[in-house]
């Protein structure tokens, strides 16, 4: 069974420029990676509950902040790995000076036995939309697209740049 997954892009307007909050895994794999490394805090339902009360209590969970306002729900997302996002978008200015992750256990390096506790988002960061097109992960950028569609933001300059030589 193809796993579903739901979360919220939340945005924020700043001198009439579109930002969108971001959130950076955490954990030794992800430590490095920077340009299409970034995600929306989103997580897996527990049995029975519907995907927009898994948004919204992910995005507690993930950030410790509470995201409020008109949701607008977005089409669902497949990513190459095969999981289907559902996500919502909402305009809150949040402070994320206040944010703080949960954690979960990972064995590191693999097969040591070590065991520590690792954030499930090391960070969260806002960014313009054509930054944001870089930062979030390909298989997510349908998300971001969709939501400057229904504010009808152009979307120039919001495509990764293509490097020479890249096919």
């Amino acid at each position: 069974m193809a796993k579903l997954t739901a979360g919220l892009l939340v945005f924020r307007r700043v001198n009439g420029a579109l930002e969108v909050l971001l959130a950076h895994p955490g954990g030794p794999f992800w430590a490095r990676k920077d340009d299409g490394a970034w995600s929306i805090p989103k997580g897996i339902p527990e049995p029975g509950e519907a995907p927009f009360d898994t948004a919204r209590r992910e995005f507690i969970e993930e950030t410790s902040l509470r995201a409020e306002g008109d949701f607008i729900a977005l089409d669902p997302v497949k990513q190459p790995g095969g999981k289907t996002v559902h996500a919502w978008a909402v305009e809150c200015d949040l402070d994320i000076a206040r944010f703080r992750s949960n954690t979960f256990k990972l064995e590191w390096p693999p097969r040591s036995g070590k065991v520590q506790d690792v954030p499930e988002i090391d960070r969260i960061a806002w960014f313009a939309a054509p930054q944001a097109a870089m930062k979030i992960l390909k298989g997510q950028r349908p998300i971001l697209e969709e939501l400057l569609r229904r504010l009808n933001i152009p979307a120039t300059g919001c495509a990764p740049p293509v490097h020479p030589g890249a096919r």
